[in-house]
């Protein structure tokens, strides 16, 4: 699932190549992404690209009206949370015919310059189709971006400490909940708690000072270091910079790079995380209920 450092390089690689130019056509090959319609997607053509931002893990791209100025009519946001298998790929060139619904991971285009010029794709790949785009005046009238707590690489010390206190839930839960802090998933949570030396199962209120100096100081150096090696990097790229440096996550009985010690994971119905224990749990694994169940 792309996360902060992926969605910010996207939003990146948008403002180098797709700002100030107009907008030729919009397609729709998967109608269940769309999740608004007012106004539709015929309003963005003629539109200008003036922007791309990120909102946790939300993309944005901003569009504006060039008769107005973009003062009178206001901008328009694109918006769009690739979920677990969703990618945006860049083109310089496309099909000019509309693409067949249901054919292929393809499921939003947006043709700028000209029909079959450069744009990007919105794609997913797998069964489960949780990509989601959006359409509004105003990104706040997404629900999941009004409903984001702070980002995870605007908060302060003290700021982080204030929002951990009080907190009875799992620590890797609670960095991963999206109205906690915006922009951690799954994978770089397991990296932060590798590196701050955590359990994924302490309990985030009760840590000690020393343990919230360090996650603190995980997070954003974690995060900070994917964003330095994401950025500039191009779409089609990005996945494989990702994967090259994480050091415990979906590296499930490799030596982990620090201590040497093989790396576990916990599985869940959906989902699964990895840690270390020699350098996370004082060399105990974790309880799976999924493995439990299975030797007796």
């Amino acid at each position: 699932m792309p996360e902060l450092p992926e969605v910010e390089a996207l939003a990146h690689h948008l403002r180098e190549s797709a700002l100030y130019r107009p907008v030729a056509r919009v397609d729709v090959a998967g109608m269940s992404v769309l999740k608004t319609f007012d106004p539709p997607v015929s309003a963005l053509h003629g539109r200008v690209v003036t922007g791309a931002a990120r909102y946790g893990k939300f993309l944005a791209v901003e569009f504006a009206d060039p008769g107005s100025g973009g003062r009178e009519a206001g901008p328009l946001h694109l918006i769009t949370h690739l979920s677990r298998a969703g990618w945006l790929r860049w083109h310089e060139t496309a099909a000019a015919a509309p693409p067949k619904p249901g054919r292929g991971p393809l499921q939003f285009r947006v043709h700028l310059d000209a029909v079959g010029g450069p744009g990007f794709d919105l794609t997913e790949a797998g069964t489960q189709k949780r990509l989601s785009v959006y359409l509004v005046a105003d990104p706040q009238e997404v629900p999941g971006i009004a409903r984001l707590g702070p980002d995870a690489l605007a908060l302060s010390r003290d700021e982080f400490a204030e929002l951990l206190s009080g907190h009875t839930e799992r620590i890797k839960n609670l960095i991963t909940d999206q109205r906690t802090i915006a922009g951690i998933g799954n994978a770089y949570s397991d990296e932060i708690l590798h590196t701050a030396k955590l359990s994924p199962y302490a309990v985030a209120g009760r840590l000690k000072p020393e343990q919230i100096d360090d996650l603190h100081a995980a997070m954003t150096g974690v995060l900070g270091d994917a964003v330095a090696r994401s950025v500039g990097q191009g779409a089609a790229t990005l996945k494989g910079e990702k994967r090259s440096g994480l050091r415990v996550h979906a590296r499930t009985g490799l030596p982990c790079p620090v201590c040497g010690d093989t790396v576990r994971e916990v599985s869940f119905a959906d989902r699964s995380f990895q840690y270390c224990p020699g350098c996370q749990t004082g060399g105990r694994p974790l309880a799976d209920r999924r493995l439990s169940r299975l030797v007796r």
